[in-house]
């Protein structure tokens, strides 16, 4: 029994040694570039990241988002209005990105902006309906992605996409699973 326990002892003291290994050092010349950050999930992890120290770049759909982003967190953090759906406010939000990393490249892209969409019966939907999650989800994911991809290249950084259960198992009804899987099968063809 006693040997038992050393020996888990001893393999929780490397998983704890690994995972220490793990954590980044100089994370204040980084910068990460994060699309949805007005609430949720982009929001707690912009203030997260800005706590850690890093140069978050947060995007997000409103002004109103975007000032109440700015209040808490540090002044490292910096907001930009994006809408992911519109090819010309993406090119726009890349040239400020471009012009605020300057030479050290992109460090991180997180995908995080997605709309739910329509949560009704099919037959009570329309094709329109799916095509505006599409282009929020699917779509604006793709062209912030490839629109950044240059300054990504120069950090040697990672990208993020944020996907959900939903893009594996159809559990409502709508274009918000057909749009989660296509951000999973997005995700693939960048790891080819």
């Amino acid at each position: 029994m006693c040997l038992l326990v050393l020996i888990l002892l001893g393999l929780l003291l490397v998983y704890r040694w690994y995972r220490q290994s793990q954590i980044l050092e100089n994370l204040s010349d980084k910068y990460v570039f994060i699309t949805g950050c007005d609430t949720g999930f982009g929001n707690v992890l912009a203030k997260q990241l800005d706590k850690r120290g890093m140069r978050v770049l947060a995007s997000c759909l409103t002004e109103k988002g975007a000032e109440k982003l700015k209040e808490e967190a540090s002044s490292r953090l910096q907001t930009v209005i994006l809408d992911i759906s519109d090819s010309k406010n993406v090119s726009s939000a890349a040239e400020w990105v471009s012009h605020v990393v300057g030479d050290k490249g992109l460090w991180g892209l997180v995908n995080n902006a997605a709309i739910p969409g329509h949560m009704v019966p099919l037959g009570w939907q329309k094709k329109d309906d799916f095509v505006k999650v599409l282009n929020v989800n699917v779509l604006g994911t793709i062209d912030v992605t490839l629109t950044l991809l240059p300054l990504i290249r120069k950090a040697q950084g990672r990208i993020v996409n944020v996907s959900s259960i939903c893009g594996r198992l159809s559990f409502i009804p709508g274009g918000y699973n057909i749009s989660k899987y296509g951000v999973e099968v997005f995700s693939d063809t960048l790891r080819a």
